[in-house]
């Protein structure tokens, strides 16, 4: 009962926090439109019209068509659409492998401990773009690889996340309880460490959801992302460049959305974060 209070206290809380109702409003559109995007684009992203190259935004064209005549809207509904699988994927593999990195390192300690953070504090040295740049060299273009670069960038992230409050959860008074009727290191962090920080990980990753996929465009912006001609926020942005001032709407447009998908999900992870705070459940 005290527990199903909580979570309905928290819930009338989050109702209330306009910071993360504006949140979840922008991130739940965006997210829809990139589900929605091969239903609801009123043209082919890929499909070239020489006739209406460079077309200002119109009725027939609502955000106008870029250099090859491809409509710029149904583009970024398809370039949403692979920029945030691209972001809630490399998300989702990075907190997993992270986080049990970070409980391993914690838990295990002694040099098995140094050795892990100090390997994740070489990797978090280097500028985020810096060392994207520098795995996509290696592994070559693509949508996997892509995915593959900012996973690596997420893992520190988690490892940290994981690896601080395990270090204090491993000395508490019911993980020796645990030990002390036999629970294996592996149920230990399981069944006890790992549900009492997953609710603040849960949190921290819709802030680099929004991260990630700022990552993706960067990385597509400086040409070592996804190849064309397959549309993504990033690409669309720099293909655009050489035209912003006949035709500034082949870049804005495409900007603007990966300005509003990273604002939601910030303003989503700040009222997450403000909500999940112990203090305000502490009476």
């Amino acid at each position: 009962m005290k527990q199903r209070g909580k979570r309905r206290k928290m819930w009338t809380t989050f109702l209330r926090n306009r910071t993360s109702l504006i949140g979840a409003c922008i991130s739940m559109t965006m997210i829809f439109i990139a589900i929605l995007a091969p239903w609801i684009s009123p043209y082919d992203p890929l499909k070239q019209n020489v006739y209406y190259r460079l077309t200002p935004p119109e009725r027939s064209h609502l955000l106008g068509t870029d250099v090859y005549g491809r409509d710029v809207l149904s583009r970024i509904f398809t370039g949403t659409r692979i920029s945030f699988f691209v972001g809630i994927v490399s998300v989702v593999i990075g907190m997993v492998i992270g986080t049990g990195m970070g409980m391993l390192a914690g838990y295990a300690g002694g040099k098995v401990e140094t050795a892990l953070m100090r390997i994740l504090d070489i990797m978090m040295s280097f500028p985020d773009e810096v060392f994207g740049v520098m795995v996509m060299i290696v592994l070559g273009t693509g949508v996997q690889n892509v995915i593959i670069a900012i996973t690596v960038l997420m893992i520190p992230r988690f490892a940290r996340m994981g690896h601080a409050p395990t270090l204090a959860l491993k000395e508490a008074d019911y993980i020796a309880a645990a030990k002390s009727i036999g629970a294996s290191d592996s149920r230990v962090i399981m069944r006890h460490i790992l549900p009492n920080i997953f609710g603040e990980i849960l949190v921290m990753s819709t802030l680099w959801l929004g991260t990630a996929i700022r990552l993706e465009a960067s990385l597509s912006f400086l040409g070592v992302g996804v190849p064309p001609p397959t549309p993504t926020l990033g690409s669309m942005v720099r293909a655009g460049v050489d035209f912003l001032g006949m035709a500034p709407w082949v870049s804005v447009f495409a900007g603007l959305a990966i300005l509003i998908s990273i604002f939601g999900f910030n303003l989503l992870g700040d009222g997450l974060r403000d909500i999940s705070d112990p203090k305000l459940y502490a009476r």
